[in-house]
């Protein structure tokens, strides 16, 4: 083995989870390699796109184009707003009716299983109906019908994937939390009520998952609602920023492990 294997974990976040773009930009441009994603919710859309061979340029400008119109399909509520298959059709366009096991890196995505109140993992089948029921915020979306089961968003079980990370066999595990708790926001709309109510419950969680990886990048230093679409450059900006600060610490974990 030349080097260790390493993994990265992409939290949840909505519009803020593009901040992974710019954190798998600056690793690739340090040629540092990733092995293994494991992805929740938007962790989970970029984690695809990236193993489906996209690169983060490419991603980027996926991401400033992104309008809502492509995928927001709007239903009469009982148990969502959006319908949710206007974004699963454009997530099988996009990733090529690829399945999970054929991406590179392994890609894991989370769920959580809304009947039974347990993680459900998923590490092969279709891309699609993987990713969309790890999007699927409560109360928003529609959850996503898998057989008897019905999904919801991965973040309401395990924001940042990091415990899926060490099951892959990652040497290092690297985890990006998109969160950021802002108190006294300004609440203007259904949408940041129930974001809001997701980032106060897993406030405390979240610092159990710092100790369990070996490196936390933390993006987002200044407040972006999880719906803020408009900022999409700032905040692969802000992943950008993040990672670099923490690539010193990054490079010699490396090459205190080559070295043992």
């Amino acid at each position: 083995m030349d080097g260790p294997k390493i993994g990265l974990a992409l939290g949840s976040g909505g519009a803020r989870g593009f901040a992974h773009i710019g954190v798998i930009k600056v690793l690739e441009e340090a040629n540092i390699p990733i092995h293994y994603i494991a992805g929740s919710s938007m962790g989970a859309l970029v984690g695809a796109f990236y193993g489906v061979g996209y690169t983060p340029e490419q991603m980027i400008k996926m991401a400033i184009h992104f309008q809502r119109k492509y995928y927001l399909d709007f239903t009469v509520p009982k148990m969502g707003f959006i319908l949710g298959e206007k974004v699963k059709q454009l997530i099988r366009i996009l990733t090529k009716n690829k399945k999970i096991e054929d991406l590179t890196p392994v890609l894991t995505i989370v769920a959580t299983d809304l009947l039974k109140g347990e993680k459900v993992v998923f590490k092969e089948g279709d891309i699609s109906t993987a990713v969309r029921a790890s999007i699927s915020i409560p109360g928003i979306f529609v959850p996503e019908k898998v057989g008897d089961t019905l999904l919801v968003d991965g973040a309401v079980i395990d924001r940042v994937p990091v415990s899926e990370v060490k099951k892959m066999d990652a040497d290092i595990v690297i985890a990006v939390d998109v969160s950021y708790f802002e108190v006294e926001p300004q609440i203007n709309s259904i949408f940041d009520v129930i974001m809001q109510s997701m980032d106060i419950m897993e406030r405390e969680m979240i610092r159990h998952r710092e100790i369990e990886s070996d490196i936390m990048i933390k993006p987002i230093i200044n407040h972006h609602s999880s719906t803020a679409f408009k900022s999409i450059e700032k905040i692969i900006q802000q992943g950008e920023d993040a990672a670099q600060e923490k690539l010193p610490e990054i490079q010699l974990l490396l090459k205190n492990w080559k070295e043992k």
